[in-house]
């Protein structure tokens, strides 16, 4: 089968057609990609501010049709849609038991050490985040492929797999905003616009997109931004937007240390600032002891949108279903699997969004 390959940090993707699967086990589900976003954290794994084990497959964002499924497997079966979850829950660790489900790690330990595909003969390779949907076909735990209604488009599905969950999840799990709510978001890109998004959807009464790139601004715009602006704009916006005093929340979806300063720049006293970007491990944020707690403010992680993927992919379905969540918007592009080098080269000049390579 077809597969994007990465053999080291910097390298073009190779793109190739030898690829093989290691057998389907027990608990196991094989899954044909239908469709996959090209992510920023797919660029950060490229470019090595995410570790992975090497060579790798990228890709974590996809969904796709249920192929064959391992003994004990009973939540879905050959045939069904899936929407593929790159942090399957075990269900019995700590994190699990204590209702968060997003930062469980057995299974993305596992990824590390448990390569799944094969090349140029036996030579093994790993899948991202134990995914691997830059490939046509891959195996996952079958915590991993949650059943999704076959009418929902499979680049719709996809998107709902990473993007809008990190991005919406952010907004009514994490930060639970109110409506009436005032929301600043760092960041226009594809998790950025899901954020704006959920804040439209949680009735947030102001939401300031801040963005370098002017460009993006009408889109944000588009999907419920009621306002934006450049980083350096910022001060004259939170002094017409809100007296100056700042918004309740401020969300950072970049990764980057000077993003987040931006949020905490935007947001109130005891206001709270959200984290979603992935940033790299040696960016170190520079807050001062002094205003960590004279200001108050309250300072979330927020990783996979603090999803729990059970209730929350069939909740976002539901609601682009509905209407109220827009996903074709965020569709820069649909492209086949040998233009992912392009569409790697694209994203890293930060003009595009999602970009969605479509599997025959």
């Amino acid at each position: 089968m077809r597969g994007a390959l990465l053999h080291a940090v910097g390298d073009e993707l190779d793109i190739r057609d030898d690829f093989t699967l290691t057998p389907v086990g027990p608990g196991d589900v094989r899954v044909r990609v239908k469709a996959t976003g090209v992510c920023h954290s797919d660029l950060s794994v490229l470019t090595g501010v995410i570790p992975q084990p090497l060579p790798i497959i990228p890709g974590h964002e996809g969904a796709g049709e249920v192929v064959e499924v391992g003994d004990g497997v009973t939540t879905v079966r050959p045939g069904d849609h899936v929407i593929i979850n790159w942090t399957p829950a075990c269900g019995d660790c700590p994190h699990c038991v204590g209702g968060q489900p997003n930062l469980c790690t057995t299974y993305m330990a596992k990824s590390f050490s448990e390569p799944r595909f094969r090349f140029d003969g036996q030579t093994p390779a790993f899948g991202m985040a134990g995914c691997g949907t830059w490939a046509e076909e891959i195996i996952v735990p079958w915590q991993g492929a949650i059943k999704v209604d076959p009418d929902v488009p499979y680049e719709a599905a996809a998107l709902i797999g990473c993007g809008i969950t990190t991005g919406v999840g952010a907004v009514l799990n994490t930060a639970k905003v109110r409506p009436g709510a005032t929301v600043a978001v760092v960041g226009c890109g594809g998790v950025g616009l899901s954020v704006i998004q959920g804040a439209r959807i949680s009735g947030a009464a102001t939401i300031l997109a801040i963005d370098p790139v002017e460009s993006k601004h009408a889109l944000a715009k588009k999907v419920g931004a009621t306002h934006a602006c450049t980083p350096d704009q910022l001060p004259d916006a939170v002094a017409t937007l809100t007296g100056g005093m700042g918004f309740d929340h401020g969300f950072e979806v970049v990764g980057k240390s000077a993003a987040i300063m931006t949020a905490w720049r935007a947001t109130r006293r005891g206001g709270d600032v959200v984290i979603v970007g992935a940033g790299a491990a040696d960016d170190t944020v520079p807050l001062n002891a002094f205003s960590l707690l004279f200001e108050g403010k309250n300072i979330l992680s927020s990783l996979y949108g603090g999803a729990d993927v059970r209730r929350d992919f069939p909740r976002f379905v539901n609601l682009y279903k509905a209407g109220m969540l827009d996903l074709d918007s965020l569709i820069s592009s649909r492209i086949g699997l040998g233009d992912l080098n392009e569409a790697v080269e694209a994203l890293r000049g930060g003009e595009v969004l999602r970009q969605i390579v479509l599997f025959d």
